[in-house]
Parts: C-alpha cells; sequence; structure tokens
C-alpha cells in the first residue's frame, strides 16, 4: 500500500510546484516583459494618482460626465470584488421595474435626447464591470454633457468619435467607447 501512496504523494506535490508556482511565475514573468502596462492591470494614472484601469468600469453620476452601464455587481455597483450579472431573466419583474426605473432616469437626466434608449445604456453587462458603451449611447449623452460643460454639442461629439475603439481585428466585438477615457478626454479638452 505504501508503495502506492507515496509516489501519489510525491507526484501531487511536483505537479502543485509546476502548476500552481513554476508556470505561474513564468508566464507572468514573460508578460511582464511583452506587456507590462496589461500586466500591472491597465492602470491608468494622472498626476501620479492611479485613477481606474481600463478594464474595469466606474460610476459616474454627475451631468458634466458621461454614464456607463448599470451594473449588478456588489450593493452599490462597480465592486470587482463581487463581479457578476443580476442573474434576472429577462421575463423577471424585479429586471423589468429596475429597467423601467433607468428608462425614467435616463430620460430625466437627457430631456432633449428623444430617439431610441440604446440598449446598453439600460442593461447591466454580464459581469457588471464592463467599462464601455457603445458609440450610440455616448451620443444620446451628449446634448447633456455638453450643456452641463457649456461646450458646443459638435465638440463633445467630436471627442466621442475620437474615443471610439473600432472592432477588434476588424470583425471581433462592435465599436465601443471607454467611458472613463471619454470622461477624461473632457477633462483634459
Amino acid at each position: 500500500m505504501m508503495n502506492q501512496i507515496l509516489p501519489a504523494i510525491r507526484m501531487t506535490i511536483v505537479l502543485t510546484l509546476l502548476t500552481g508556482a513554476i508556470y505561474p511565475a513564468i508566464v507572468t514573468g514573460v508578460v511582464k516583459l511583452l506587456m507590462p502596462h496589461q500586466a500591472a492591470g491597465s492602470l491608468i494614472e494622472r498626476n501620479g494618482k492611479t485613477i481606474g484601469s481600463e478594464l474595469i468600469g466606474q460610476k459616474f453620476s454627475k451631468p458634466e460626465y458621461f454614464h456607463g452601464r448599470p451594473s449588478a455587481a456588489g450593493e452599490k455597483g462597480y465592486d470587482a470584488a463581487n463581479s457578476s450579472g443580476s442573474n434576472l431573466g429577462p421575463t423577471n419583474p424585479d429586471l423589468i421595474k429596475r429597467m423601467k426605473a433607468d428608462v425614467d432616469a435616463f430620460r430625466a437626466e437627457n430631456p432633449t435626447f428623444t430617439g431610441t434608449i440604446p440598449a446598453d445604456i439600460v442593461t447591466a453587462s454580464a459581469s457588471g464591470l464592463d467599462p464601455h458603451i457603445s458609440p450610440a449611447a455616448a451620443h444620446a449623452q451628449e446634448a447633456r454633457v455638453a450643456a452641463a460643460r457649456n461646450v458646443p454639442v459638435a465638440q463633445v461629439s467630436g471627442l466621442i468619435d475620437a474615443n471610439t475603439e473600432p472592432r477588434t481585428l476588424g470583425f471581433l466585438g462592435e465599436p465601443r467607447v471607454n467611458v472613463l477615457k471619454l470622461n477624461l478626454a473632457l477633462e483634459s479638452r
């Protein structure tokens, strides 16, 4: 019996070291050399202070900023430690009630917008942390942001267009706007 247990224990130790320590250390080292910004979490810094990540959404609620998608991650939303969707199905009354409230809030915040509200401005992403909105969702908010900043709508629209990221590799996903980067561009103009 010991001639079966000892090799099993040795293999467990060897595989734990290989797959749990050595391999992750090598991959981390290579990634830090080849892509240091991404390996560090794609953090955005201003004046020596980290203000966010390109990969994790933040809550913006002031009228002079673009707002991201609703978040179901954590009690107040955008909690990376509690990343998850709402898990509410399309016929769930709670989801319908929340979406109606989000539509009403959007209409109240953007009274001059008369078009169809882009779906991503009232629906949460699967992770609850999506940092992007569609260009249509950004343009739906441009009049409010321009009025709050006392700048021409065309200037804000130009910033949206300049900060629109194309499809990955030209065919994957959809064009998108990183809300944090767009708001930083507003601050820098």
